[in-house]
């Protein structure tokens, strides 16, 4: 736990680990409060690409937890990073909410949605990420997409999510008929892709040994530490038990109850 504490940057996974649906997580103040007064580099770095960082700020702060828009990183802002770099100016019908569309239009990508069925559209990408405003008419319209070219992204590999209640349907649950209508296979920007990692610790600014991964999720918190170089975290707020753990043929380095077992008391 000592060298865990004395690492510079810690990058946190947010669902199940920050929050689950509208509540704070046992502890999450605590740890927060800890990483401010002891000058730690953090960041929330989620796979969801339902919220820009002002929205994920909000939601912290109606929790009664006030953090900067400068410390959360989204899969949404990385998936716009990633398609207009590789393809400046191009075009995408998306899937998702208007996290994920402003995003793409910040970046110079001209975004169609469901709604733009009077536009006759030959988009470049088929982008998805979650959202609850999900169809047949949407699927059918990517598919139609994808086979005549379309290239097709996912924001991230989450299969889940943890709701309040319970586990819902993620981007890759999404994506699946769209996939498996065409035979195509999307391009996933969010974690475990290394691209997110790294842009993770460029904004932190610190070395990846020098940094710690916590999240909830072995198949993708704790693969993308792991493959990135990052002490990885595992803790058991989120989706993830002991026994759903040992299925897996890698370890987390530590397992916590919570990031509330962090600080030193």
């Amino acid at each position: 736990m000592d060298s865990l504490r004395a690492k510079k940057g810690y990058i946190c996974d947010m669902d199940g680990v920050i929050y689950r649906g509208d509540h704070l997580l046992p502890g999450v103040k605590e740890f927060v409060q800890w990483l401010y007064r002891e000058n730690k580099k953090f960041l929330f770095l989620t796979n969801s690409s339902r919220r820009s960082p002002k929205e994920l700020r909000q939601k912290l702060a109606a929790m009664g937890l006030d953090v900067g828009e400068e410390h959360f990183y989204t899969s949404a802002l990385a998936t716009a990073k990633f398609i207009s770099r590789q393809s400046p100016g191009c075009s995408a019908y998306v899937i998702g909410e208007p996290a994920l569309f402003q995003a793409l239009t910040e970046t110079g990508v001209t975004v169609y949605k469901a709604e733009d069925t009077a536009v006759e559209a030959n988009p470049d990408y088929v982008i998805v990420g979650e959202t609850d405003d999900y169809n047949y008419r949407n699927i059918c319209q990517a598919i139609d997409y994808v086979f005549n070219g379309a290239k097709l992204i996912g924001t991230n590999t989450d299969l889940t999510a943890p709701l309040e209640h319970g586990i819902g349907p993620a981007c890759r649950a999404l994506l699946a008929p769209i996939e498996a209508t065409t035979g195509r296979y999307a391009y996933y920007i969010g974690k475990p892709n290394p691209l997110m990692m790294r842009t993770g610790l460029k904004i932190l600014g610190v070395h990846s040994e020098e940094a710690a991964m916590i999240g909830d999720r072995m198949d993708t918190d704790i693969i993308a530490g792991i493959e990135s170089g990052l002490d990885s975290i595992l803790v058991l707020s989120g989706v993830t038990s002991r026994e759903i753990m040992k299925q897996y043929p890698y370890r987390p380095r530590l397992v916590l109850e919570g990031v509330g077992d962090i600080p030193e008391e």
